[in-house]
């Protein structure tokens, strides 16, 4: 960031500079001039006006103080005066060169005509203005022409003079700047030369380094981001770790189970057989549900691999909830547990139908197992223009406030003992949740403890891929 800030700042300080010099300069210049040009002008009316009382025309060699006055004004000027007669002849020349010869040029034609002319020789430094010469009658007839011829050689020299000047003093204020643009990039960056060096150690292990720079907004906004980022992290680390404890727990469990139970056959001689089926049933019910746990496991490493895998496609969702309702009835019989179905509108949409079936799936079978005897389980269908809605309410036991946020993660369960009475195996909610976050829908709990539950799912009608 430095080389953009300083190159900015140069960009920002010097370049007004230098065109504001450029533009004053020539300003200056043209002003100088406009104003010489108008000192001439006014100059030569005022002659003009005293040669013609004077009757100079009538004997030009007669006046000699006029004449010393002629030279005086030229040299003021650092110019040349020449007077010109009604027969284009040049009865005075202030340089002694052109007296008696003829000028008949277009500023002294025009003057002749009443025009009075400004000829600017911008390249050759100098400029020419005329005055007309009148008669003393009453008709104020022109019978000659002032023409004064003024150098501008001496302003130019003193503009160029200031605008060397001038550059000189741009030249020193462009080192300040630099060196001003240098130092100002250094400590403006150094916050986030900070933020690198904190980033740098936590990239070599320091995970518990705080991290905190608040020089600038953007800085702390960029802090308390990090901070957020490697808390998130931190806790997904630790989620890591006990998913990981969880996972060999809840395989181990089972496999454990049905150790105790195969070595308690093998350990008896002369078991009836009926203890032998029983012990049986046991087995299979542990093999069973150390085969439900790694369905979840799988469905739920299939889900975090990418959400391309989804098979979207127009589903009939009515038909798909009455359709798990049908499945789940047999199961809601032996709990007595009623199932109530309530669609408010037709609704088709484009969803990943197994997917979906098996999230609508568990929270129905949640709804039907952690109810009361005699409860009931109301599944509701709604939509709008934009989503569709599946709400599913129980009057079962309820989930206590605190432990609300929680019920998503992997392997939570609220009451351990009731779900190990259920079958559970804690993954139903975290699957349930991942097809949800995969049709880029939303799922929100809730729920008052001992009054049952409401578990509401949002999902767009239109798959965006």
């Amino acid at each position: 960031m430095r080389v953009p800030l300083f190159c900015m700042f140069l960009i920002m300080g010097i370049l007004p500079m230098a065109l504001q010099g450029l533009v004053m300069g020539r300003s200056f210049r043209r002003t100088q001039i406009d104003g010489r040009v108008i000192e001439v002008q006014n100059q030569s009316l005022i002659t003009s006006d005293r040669l013609t009382r004077a009757e100079y025309m009538a004997a030009p060699g007669r006046d000699a103080l006029l004449n010393k006055e002629l030279d005086t004004i030229a040299d003021i000027f650092n110019g040349r005066i020449v007077i010109v007669d009604q027969n284009f002849r040049i009865i005075k020349d202030t340089f002694k060169l052109s007296d008696g010869r003829i000028n008949v040029s277009e500023p002294v034609l025009r003057c002749f005509k009443g025009e009075n002319s400004i000829l600017r020789e911008d390249e050759k430094q100098y400029f020419a203005v005329t005055a007309p010469i009148y008669d003393n009658t009453e008709d104020r007839r022109i019978i000659g022409v002032l023409l004064t011829i003024a150098s501008t050689e001496n302003i130019l020299s003193n503009v160029d003079s200031v605008e060397e000047t001038s550059r000189f003093y741009v030249v020193v204020a462009s080192m300040v700047l630099v060196l001003t643009g240098v130092l100002l990039s250094v400590l403006l960056v150094k916050p986030f030369d900070n933020l690198q060096l904190s980033l740098d150690r936590m990239a070599e292990g320091s995970l518990e380094e705080k991290i905190s720079e608040n020089t600038y907004r953007e800085t702390h906004k960029i802090s308390d981001a990090i901070q957020k980022t490697m808390a998130k992290l931190q806790t997904m680390d630790r989620s890591r770790e006990e998913f990981v404890a969880n996972v060999s727990h809840e395989l181990k469990t089972p496999i454990t189970s049905i150790r105790v139970l195969a070595d308690s056959l093998m350990s008896m001689e002369d078991a009836p057989v009926e203890l032998y089926r029983e012990f049986m049933s046991d087995i299979s019910d542990e093999i069973d549900r150390e085969s439900k746990i790694v369905d979840d496991l799988l469905a739920l490493v299939k889900m975090d691999k990418s959400v391309a895998e989804l098979n979207v496609s127009q589903v009939d969702i009515n038909a798909l909830v009455q359709q798990i309702l049908k499945r789940l009835q047999p199961i809601a019989e032996k709990r007595s547990v009623e199932l109530i179905y309530e669609s408010i509108r037709d609704v088709t949409a484009d969803v990943d139908e197994t997917k979906l079936s098996l999230a609508i799936s568990n929270l129905v079978e949640n709804a039907i197992k952690y109810n009361v005897d005699g409860g009931w389980v109301r599944v509701t269908l709604d939509a709008d223009h934009k989503y569709f809605y599946v709400k599913v309410a129980d009057s079962g036991i309820g989930i206590p406030e605190e432990l609300q946020e929680n019920v998503f993660e992997r392997f939570y369960r609220v009451d351990k003992a009731r779900s190990r009475e259920t079958g559970g195996t804690g993954l139903g909610l975290a699957i349930t949740k991942n097809v949800v976050l995969m049709h880029y829908g939303a799922i929100r709990l809730m729920s008052k403890e001992g009054e049952g539950s409401t578990f509401t799912m949002r999902i767009p009608l239109t798959y965006i891929y």
